[in-house]
């Protein structure tokens, strides 16, 4: 079966198959979970396949309450309820139960319900709880005349966004915390180690429980979020390379299963999780899965399109910039028509979609968007497009950064571009610390290079030099993001 992998990297493949089983950590999402099936009579119904759904209802403790209660009585039981947020995560083999949850007393507070995937879940069984032990460091605000790492010269991409000069005014501050959400970190990497705060990293990638057991949230098949995790904060250590936003700390977020699955409870997961963690900056380089575009009036996409949003909105709200990757199927985002892709865990069919349907988390609000860029000023061929939809563009073609075990290889693909811009936003946050979500997108887009359409005549870069479709409001800024008087 074919297909369409999630992570925007275009030199990414699927992680192979298996999960290893994860653990409960709770306390901090001001979230509450529960893992009995209940007995019901609607529990009594033949059995069908394995599946999960998310139930949005009203933000408070009373409702989220009585949600729980319909979802037991419908034959469920709940995985994980962020009350922040009104969404309760929960799992069935009732194959009436999206029926089922809204009949009775407590079932009037569904506000709607939908599946989160279309193939019957495998993700191991949630274990007991443990917390990882922190790290902790020095802040490190400062590096004037900054000494280059041994292959600091191979990154053109730090040259074109002008990161190399932004780092003789700061290398960014300890105080500032990027969420690499992902498929994992390989936090012993020599490049990232000093860096890595395994405090708060985490594991959200079973039935998007979140899990601190030490170590889960490193990668186990795929390079690719020890890739990104690279371009923004490898350290300048006298090895390697060196990130656009060396002195930041970084902490790694999981949310790409073993089979190289992003469901919308891993998403959702790690949305809060970056809230409640006090993140700064989280980097998003991956869509949603099994949909590319998720369409607002289907009623499991809706659903889910709706809690996702929820996630995103407190996030924001709790002063998180998100960045994410355009996507890399030479889409033009602001004119939808077809989708050939997807369900991509089961069997993609074609489908007319239009633009109600969203790419997820990049098109959702106050998430910056990102496009690629190449080094030779051109956009990206792979890369999604469309006029107002595209932030601004980053380098994304054959970009150098770490790959676990201690490597480093060349990547392309608009997920390499996203963390160039989180490194820009975590530079930025270091020298504006006072400065919110809203300010810094404001920032971003104000202070990025103008990029026109290209010189030969395309018809789908529309717009103009300052906003475009191919690359929004131009080349991120790195230097402009350092300077005070912004």
């Amino acid at each position: 079966m074919s297909r369409l992998s999630p992570l925007f990297g275009a030199q990414s493949s699927r992680l192979s198959a298996g999960l290893a089983a994860t653990a409960l950590a709770l306390t901090a999402l001001g979230a509450t979970a529960a893992s009995a099936v209940p007995t019901s009579t609607a529990a009594a119904t033949e059995a069908g396949p394995l599946m999960n759904y998310v139930v949005n209802t009203k933000a408070s403790p009373g409702h989220i309450r009585k949600v729980e209660n319909a979802v037991k009585a419908a034959g469920g039981k709940v995985l994980v309820s962020y009350r922040q947020i009104g969404v309760v995560v929960a799992q069935s083999t009732n194959p009436d139960f999206k029926t089922a949850i809204k009949s009775g007393r407590d079932g009037r507070e569904v506000q709607s319900v939908g599946a989160t995937r279309t193939a019957p879940v495998t993700d191991g069984a949630p274990a007991a709880s443990a917390t990882a032990a922190g790290v902790t460091s020095s802040d490190l605000e400062t590096a004037t005349a900054p000494v280059p790492d041994p292959r600091e010269s191979e990154q053109w991409d730090n040259a074109q966004i002008k990161a190399d000069q932004a780092h003789a005014i700061t290398d960014g501050s300890r105080r500032v915390l990027v969420g690499i959400n992902d498929s994992g970190v390989d936090d012993a990497h020599p490049d990232l180690a000093p860096n890595f705060d395994a405090a708060d990293s985490v594991n959200c990638t079973t039935n998007g429980v979140a899990n601190q057991t030490p170590g889960g949230w490193r990668p186990t098949t795929s390079d690719h979020g020890t890739h990104v995790a690279g371009t923004v904060a490898a350290a300048r250590n006298g090895i390697g390379i060196v990130g656009v936003a060396p002195g930041v700390r970084i902490a790694s977020v999981k949310v790409v299963n073993d089979s190289g699955f992003i469901y919308p409870e891993y998403a959702i997961c790690g949305f809060i999780w970056s809230a409640e963690r006090h993140m700064d900056v989280t980097n998003h380089s991956y869509f949603i899965d099994p949909f590319e575009y998720w369409c607002k009036d289907g009623a499991d996409q809706g659903a889910v399109q709706e809690a996702v949003r929820r996630a995103v909105a407190y996030s924001t709200g709790q002063g998180v910039l998100a960045v994410a990757a355009a996507g890399n199927s030479r889409y033009d985002l602001a004119n939808k028509t077809t989708d050939t892709g997807s369900p991509n865990d089961s069997t993609p069919v074609t489908r007319t979609i239009d633009n109600n349907c969203l790419n997820m988390p990049t098109e959702l609000p106050h998430v910056i968007t990102v496009a690629a860029f190449q080094k030779d000023g051109t956009r990206a061929d792979f890369s999604n497009f469309g006029l107002n939809k595209i932030d601004v563009t980053a380098p994304g073609r054959t970009i150098l950064s770490t790959l676990p075990g201690g490597g480093y290889g060349t990547k392309s693909g608009t997920s390499m571009a996203s963390p160039h811009v989180a490194g820009v936003a975590a530079l930025m946050k270091s020298a504006h610390p006072w400065w919110g979500p809203l300010q810094m997108e404001a920032a971003l887009r104000k202070q990025a290079d103008d990029v026109a359409c290209p010189a030969v005549a395309d018809a789908r870069c529309t717009g103009t030099t300052a906003n475009n479709a191919f690359f929004g409001e131009g080349l991120v800024d790195a230097l402009d993001a350092v300077k005070r008087g912004w």
